[in-house]
Parts: structure tokens; C-alpha cells; sequence
């Protein structure tokens, strides 16, 4: 009969999760993704990790209004038969729906304004003093300046990279460029690939790569069964270094913070020489170069290499701030191992994530991170309105009795350390056997 709808049943579409063929469904219709994963702005991760279920959670989240006249050309013509809208993920759309109907997505506020006249001055700052200054302590102050002009341009990135700081696309992605790669020396490629997985994956295992910090840190001694990293492609070894590293990992924490940034280095080459599919390739490369040339020049302009090497030490070190604070959001927090589910999108941000409590004048030290809970769940929604939602997020987990988590700085750095404190203690457990050394599979962990 002509007009007569197709179903297929959730188990049918579970078994379209395979690259070459990825099915999703999205308030009941159900969609072929297979070629636009090849394209689609996000990267293939999140399609790869939520193919073969419903995603309309993860969808309202991540696109606009706008993004709903492009699904018709992928529809299949079949409907979900079995399409169930749980009543937290009810709540969850209809809260968007009024974000959106009173325009919170699109005010941006005057912050993208103060931070870019910031990161400028102190760039500024940062060369005046090199260039013009002989004391050794105003070199080092630069130094400070110039690991928080990076705190904060790092903000910056992950502002436009969620939503359009710019006027057009074209200038948010020279934004992304200039920001991230020209400035800070770390590819908005790299960051796109890698957050975007976290996000839709929050605090799994074997799917969030910001959990896998094998062989230097174990959040869980799920890790010590060398579990398979779904986004790297490869068996995460809890070897013997793995061991004695994650035995002392509440004692290397904060120093190995102190030079995390050398890491986001090296990732950014591995994935821009890597065989990946990577956007705007050339172009990420080209910024990094920019990097690598204005940040080595300016060392070079200090009287001797005993302030070109305390230089560098100090304006990494600063960035252990920011690298503290991303790890204090998700650490102690519960995780899982498995793929992400798309009928729970709701429950799995809130189970794994923390937020930083803090006064208002400190939100520009945060910048927007200490919502953590409230980015998750509204990733598109500019920083300068993640406070002002935060009781509404707050009531909707009271009403659904699911965790809302608000720790101090203090206290989500105690309950950090005692995570990473108990997982030591197990990996010193002689008793149970690991297997033969494999020495930097972290560094390699792209190869």
C-alpha cells in the first residue's frame, strides 16, 4: 500500500555499527550516515561510536536548529518500531527547546571581545619584555604571561571549536588557526579529533581517549586488564613501567601536569603526519609552523640558555593549571567500560563529570570548564550562560535522582588524588601479573 510506513526493530539496527555501513535513528527515523561520516564536520568518531542506535539526545546537543533540513537526504524510509523516549531525555529536549527559543545559543556576550583583547596585550607584554628588558625576573614574568596567554587562547579554541565565536565560518576557522595552532602550537585538528570522542563518550575506558594515559596514569584498575582503546586502535598494555608508573601516580601527578604540554605537542605531529583523514591539513600544518617559528625566535633573544631553558620550563609549567583543571572534571568521576549509549545521554554526562564551584569573578579563570556538567549537556551554549542554567541542570538531576557533582578547587583536588591514590595502591598488588614491558606505548600511541 503506497504511503505505508517501514519498520525495523532496535536489534536490526544495531547490526548497521560497522564502518562501511552506519545506520543511526533520530526521533524514530532512521538515517544511512555511511558516506557522511567521510565529511561530517565532527569527524567520523562520534558516528563510528554511536552508529546502529537512537542518538537524538546526542544530535539536539551537538547541532542546531538549522542541522534538521539536511536529514531527509539520508533517510532510509524505515522507522524505528520499538522508539521509547525515557522521561529524563524528554526533559533534556524540551530544556533545549527553550534555550533555543530564547536565543541562549546564539548571545555570545562580549567575552570572545575581552579574551581575544587580553591574549593580545599579553602577547604583546610577552615581547616587549624580552626584547626590551635586561632583568632576569621580568623574563621569567613574561614566561608566566605567555603559559596563561596559552590558558586562556586553549579557552578561546574550545570556545569556537564548540560554536561560532566568529561572524561566518570562514572566520571562526581562521579563528581556530590563529588561536589554537598559530599561538599555542596545538592543532584544532587534533583537539577536534580527540574531544569531540570525549564528549560523546564521556569517562568510558575504551572509548574516551582522555582517559587513556597509560602507561603514567590509571583512573580505575579496570586499566590493569590492558583494555583495547577503541579510539587509538590498540591494546592500552598495563605492562611492567605501566606498574611502577601508576604506583606512584598521586606523587607524579602535579609535575607530570607541569610538563603535559610537551605531550599535546607530540600528539598534534603524530595525528598532522599520520595517514588519517585529516581536515584542512595543510593548513594545520602551516599554523603549527607559524608556532614553532615565533616561539623558538623569542627563546632565542634571551642573553644566555640559562634563561631560555628556565623560560620554557616556566611558561610550560603555567599551563599545569589548565591541565589540572581537565583532569579534576572527569578523574574522579564515574566511568565505564563499553561503547556510548544514545538512549542515555543524559545520565552518562552526569555520572561523568564535576563541576569546579567558584565565585563569579573567577569564571574567567575557568573559563566556562567549571560548568562541566552544564558544557556537557549543552556543548553549543556559550560560556557566558552555563551559570546562569546551572540551577536549572541542578534541579533536572534532583528530579531524575542522578549525581550533580560541585567540588571546590581544594576538594576536586583531594578527591583527584585519593582516586589516583587507591588505583596506585592496587597496581602495587605483586599478585597479580602483568605482561612483558612494552616501553612508551603511550608515546607511540598514534603509530
Amino acid at each position: 500500500m503506497a504511503g505505508e510506513r517501514k519498520y525495523i526493530s532496535a536489534e536490526e539496527l544495531k547490526q548497521h555499527d560497522k564502518p562501511g555501513d552506519l545506520w543511526i535513528s533520530i526521533q524514530g527515523k532512521v538515517y544511512n550516515v555511511t558516506d557522511w561520516s567521510k565529511v561530517h564536520p565532527g569527524g567520523d568518531i562520534p558516528l563510528l561510536n554511536l552508529a546502529g542506535q537512537d542518538v537524538t539526545d546526542a544530535f539536539i546537543a551537538y547541532h542546531p536548529g538549522t542541522a534538521w533540513q539536511y536529514l531527509d537526504k539520508f533517510f532510509t524510509g524505515y522507522y524505528l518500531k520499538d522508539f521509547k523516549v525515557s522521561e529524563v531525555s524528554k526533559d533534556f529536549r524540551k530544556l533545549a527547546n527553550e534555550f533555543s527559543k530564547i536565543g541562549l545559543f546564539e548571545k555570545k556576550g562580549h567575552g570572545i571581545l575581552y579574551t581575544c583583547s587580553i591574549i593580545g596585550f599579553l602577547f604583546m607584554v610577552c615581547i616587549y619584555g624580552v626584547l626590551c628588558v635586561d632583568s632576569f625576573w621580568v623574563h621569567l614574568g613574561c614566561a608566566a604571561l605567555l603559559g596563561f596567554l596559552w590558558i586562556q587562547s586553549s579557552y578561546l579554541g574550545h570556545d569556537s571549536g564548540h560554536y561560532q565565536i566568529m561572524s561566518s565560518p570562514g572566520f571562526n576557522k581562521l579563528a581556530q588557526m590563529l588561536i589554537g595552532n598559530c599561538i599555542t602550537g596545538i592543532s584544532i585538528a587534533w583537539w577536534k579529533w580527540t574531544h569531540n570522542a570525549h564528549h560523546i563518550a564521556c569517562n568510558s575506558l575504551d572509548y574516551d581517549p582522555d582517559l587513556q594515559h597509560i602507561p603514567v596514569f590509571a583512573v580505575s584498575s579496570s586499566l590493569f586488564d590492558s583494555i583495547n582503546s577503541v579510539f587509538y586502535g590498540r591494546i592500552l598494555k598495563f605492562d611492567s613501567v605501566a606498574r611502577f608508573f601508576v604506583s606512584y601516580q598521586h606523587w607524579t601527578y602535579y609535575p607530570v601536569m607541569c610538563v603535559a604540554r610537551i605531550n599535546l605537542f607530540l600528539q598534534t605531529l603524530l595525528l598532522l603526519f599520520s595517514g588519517r583523514n585529516i581536515p584542512d591539513r595543510a593548513l594545520n600544518i602551516m599554523g603549527i609552523c607559524v608556532f614553532w617559528t615565533w616561539y623558538p625566535l623569542l627563546v632565542s633573544c634571551l642573553p644566555n640558555w640559562g634563561e631560555r631553558v628556565m623560560f620554557v620550563i616556566v611558561s610550560m609549567a603555567v599551563t599545569s593549571i589548565q591541565h589540572i583543571q581537565f583532569t579534576l572534571n572527569h578523574f574522579s568521576a564515574n566511568v565505564y567500560v563499553g561503547p556510548p549509549c544514545g538512549n542515555d545521554w543524559f545520565e552518562k554526562q552526569t555520572s561523568g563529570t564535576i563541576d569546579i564551584s567558584c565565585p563569579t569573578w573567577m569564571d574567567w579563570f575557568h573559563g566556562g570548564l567549571q560548568f562541566q556538567l552544564e558544557h556537557h549537556l549543552f556543548p553549543r551554549l556559550p560560556r557566558c550562560h552555563l551559570r546562569s542554567i546551572s540551577p536549572v541542570v541542578k534541579d533536572l538531576c534532583k528530579k531524575h535522582n542522578l549525581p550533580y557533582r560541585s567540588l571546590s578547587f581544594w576538594e576536586a583536588n583531594v578527591s583527584t588524588i585519593r582516586t589516583l591514590r587507591t588505583a596506585a595502591l592496587q597496581a602495587r598488588d605483586l599478585t597479580n601479573p602483568v605482561p612483558k614491558n612494552l616501553v612508551w606505548e603511550a608515546a607511540n600511541i598514534h603509530g
